[in-house]
């Protein structure tokens, strides 16, 4: 069964464009190689100020961790992060699964 995960960061007051020039300066070319397991990024408007928002879809649990290890042993990703963690201030990880009906990516 697969698992999604929605990662919500939320970035400190008036640091959004900078989150977003480091996405795309150096965040993306990071994470592009993973792109096989993101179902997409999206920026919060309203009532979501101020977070970037990412959901990716595993096969399972052991796929995610896979994954995941894989990026925190990426030194692209790594240093990207390093940047990229200053400007959040708060994240929040949830993980589910697919209801019993309807369309799933």
């Amino acid at each position: 069964m697969a698992i999604y995960e929605l990662r919500t960061y939320t970035i400190l007051p008036g640091r959004m464009p900078e989150a977003v020039t480091l996405f795309r300066q150096s965040g993306w070319a990071a994470l592009e190689k993973y792109q096989d397991k993101l179902v997409g990024y999206f920026l919060g408007d309203i009532g979501a100020i101020n977070k970037v928002i990412h959901i990716w879809k595993f096969d399972d649990e052991v796929d995610r961790r896979k994954c995941w290890n894989s990026m925190f042993k990426d030194p692209d990703v790594m240093s990207f992060a390093e940047k990229y963690q200053p400007l959040i201030q708060y994240q929040e990880n949830q993980l589910m699964t697919a209801a019993p009906w309807g369309p799933h990516p």
